[in-house]
């Protein structure tokens, strides 16, 4: 058995080109070690010796001036896959803080079994800009052996049970390992997540608004076994984590760049004015907290930029102008995909980019004009060797101006809308529907909730709170508004889920939430969403908005129904509050008796049975009423007998 575990690893060792580590310059070839498990959609990482450098080095900048990439090569593949690497400094810097040494790394997935061959890469630029081949890394060869027969350590809601996240033409993405389709229920919030105290080099420029954070709340669900750094640092992130995969959540947002924004107190780089050196340390402890979410089931969304510091210009007088021709002095190339944001755009993607399930979004509120932001995503999509999931948000009312000229090209796959709470199902089904009719489906989420004051307020009681905002004003609407409105909204309009804002007037808010437990009604709700979806086996990827079938013509906020496109495919119909009584379906082109059951969305569990068993089809019908509190939401489910 033990050679069964050791042979992927004996065949890689003996099949690279060197099995001795000496030092470059005295004539020996690096070693090329693997590690990770040698199975499908398991990241593999391949860690070779090469130059020594540091962080801080101007010449050669080992971001800048050496460049390493690795291509991978299947038989059955007509291109190679090319693999950016990266300056890993001594190769365990998480632990270390190293700013310094001389390990270089790449981190590869393989898609399918298999002998993949590869052949290194390695350049360095001279000081008259000219590219050449680093002799003794350029062009070395070995082999990676991948197997499907041996156990993996992935647990149930790891994502390498489910393979790479990716955009199919449809309104969901799917899963390229089983082939499921997948419905997004994250935490928008804190979009400082990674302004954390455990991370080195991490403070804030902002004291006022950019709060650092430890999730002393959630250190208690830290569990033995669980990953940290530095004897004992990140439970209380990791902790934090793990809450929200218990809870049902399987995303999260995050801004890795704010320098300039709202926080102030998140950067990739070793100087938060120093756009052209990276903290090795810092970032190999984000990794830990990213591959612990991807094994716990949890979506990385990668919001590159804030709206502060992606092209906003300046007046004289210092305040943001956009018509100004003076940069921000925080904006990568002032908005263009220049060397600054060449380079943060390929690290991330060279360090992060073999999580399976993330997408990259162009930016919180983006206000890049429509060039800069297709450059922005053309280099994404060149650099990213796994084509994964690119999107962009922008204010509510310029959702216009910024998506309509993108709507039918490969610039995006999909909006992370913003929008007022109570307008998902409308925005969702607008940019569905016109995202279909310019020929390329978009993925449709609604990931910030307006007001900016309020989103999607904590739990009624939560620390006392009563409804009623800091600045003594009544919020309006509470959880189960948001069930309503917001959750069903934009999963009964074809959207591809959500993720929850929490506002600034209330407690738990955006930049300084420490607490998950603050939303932990909201969680459910979306827990018992996203059950029904998947424990009655939906293909919610074939269904289409369908409100005019519960007389809701006009698609306002009320009656909302979702429905296969076939005339023997299920029905969904949503009821929220107060609707019940005198509701109809409109099963006039679907034939066939249909038995009708009920969901309660505010308590999941199994489906129940109502006043009505059966409807006939051939006819408007009467719904009849559920099981009980017919005064409260509740879903529909008919099922062709």
């Amino acid at each position: 058995m033990l050679d069964r575990l050791l042979l992927p690893t004996i065949y890689c060792l003996l099949a690279s080109t060197a099995l001795l580590a000496q030092p470059i310059g005295e004539g020996a070839r690096p070693l090329v070690q693997s590690t990770g498990e040698l199975h499908p959609w398991h990241p593999v990482t391949l860690s070779i010796n090469g130059p020594a450098a540091r962080e801080t080095d101007t010449f050669p900048n080992p971001f800048t001036d050496l460049r390493f990439d690795v291509a991978f090569q299947h038989p059955d593949r007509q291109r190679p896959v090319l693999v950016p690497g990266y300056f890993a400094a001594d190769g365990k810097a998480a632990e270390t803080s190293a700013t310094g040494g001389n390990v270089w790394r790449a981190h590869f997935v393989p898609d399918t079994v298999g002998v993949w061959t590869y052949e290194l890469h390695f350049r360095q630029r001279d000081r008259g800009g000219r590219w050449t081949a680093v002799d003794s890394l350029h062009g070395q060869t070995g082999r990676l052996v991948v197997t499907a027969g041996l156990a993996s350590d992935a647990g149930p809601r790891d994502f390498r049970r489910r393979g790479r996240l990716a955009y199919v033409g449809k309104h969901h993405y799917r899963f390229l390992g089983d082939g499921s389709y997948f419905l997004k229920f994250g935490a928008d919030a804190p979009e400082t997540l990674l302004a954390y105290n455990d991370f080195d080099d991490t403070y804030t420029l902002r004291p006022d608004m950019g709060k650092m954070k430890d999730y002393t709340p959630h250190v208690r669900d830290w569990r033995e076994g669980d990953p940290t750094w530095k004897n004992g640092l990140g439970k209380g992130l990791i902790g934090g984590l793990n809450y929200l995969a218990g809870v049902g959540v399987n995303g999260i947002s995050f801004i890795p760049y704010n320098v300039g924004g709202d926080g102030r107190n998140v950067w990739p780089m070793v100087d938060p004015e120093d756009k052209l050196h990276y903290d090795c340390s810092k970032l190999d402890q984000w990794n830990v907290v990213f591959a612990h979410a991807q094994a716990q089931g949890l979506h990385l969304h990668f919001k590159l930029q804030e709206t502060e510091n992606d092209d906003h210009r300046l007046r004289e007088d210092g305040t943001e102008d956009y018509f100004s021709d003076t940069h921000v002095p925080a904006a990568l190339d002032g908005g263009e995909t220049g060397p600054e944001r060449r380079l943060y755009l390929r690290e991330l993607i060279a360090r992060f980019g073999h999580h399976l399930a993330l997408s990259w979004n162009l930016g919180e509120e983006n206000s890049q004009s429509t060039e800069q932001q297709r450059a922005m995503s053309d280099y994404i999509r060149h650099t990213d060797p796994y084509g994964h999931p690119i999107t962009m948000q922008t204010y509510p009312n310029e959702q216009a101006y910024n998506y309509d000229p993108l709507l039918g090209e490969a610039t995006i796959d999909g909006p992370a809308i913003q929008d007022k709470w109570d307008a998902g199902h409308r925005q969702t089904l607008h940019w569905v529907e016109a995202s279909a009719a310019a020929g390329r489906p978009w993925v449709v989420c609604h990931d910030e909730q307006n007001s900016w004051k309020y989103g999607v307020p904590p739990d009624l009681g939560y620390q006392g709170y009563a409804g009623v905002g800091r600045e003594g004003e009544t919020v309006g609407y509470d959880e189960h508004d948001v069930r309503q409105r917001t959750l069903w909204g934009n999963l009964l309009a074809g959207g591809g889920g959500v993720e929850y804002y929490f506002g600034w007037m209330l407690p738990e808010p955006d930049l300084w939430v420490e607490d998950f437990r603050s939303r932990e009604r909201s969680w459910a709700y979306g827990r018992y969403a996203l059950a029904f979806f998947t424990d009655n086996q939906l293909p919610f990827w074939e269904m289409h908005n369908a409100d005019a079938l519960v007389g809701n013509a006009a698609r306002e906020n009320g009656r909302f129904c979702l429905a296969g496109r076939e005339a023997t495919a299920p029905v969904v119909v949503y009821l929220p509050a107060g609707s019940v009584t005198g509701s109809h379906v409109d099963l006039s082109d679907r034939p066939g008796v249909w038995e009708l059951f009920w969901y309660n969305p505010r308590m999941g569990g199994e489906l129940q049975r109502g006043s009505l068993l059966e409807l006939s089809g051939g006819a408007v019908r009467e719904l009849g009423f559920p099981p009980t509190d017919a005064d409260q939401d509740w879903v529909g489910l008919l099922r062709r007998k």
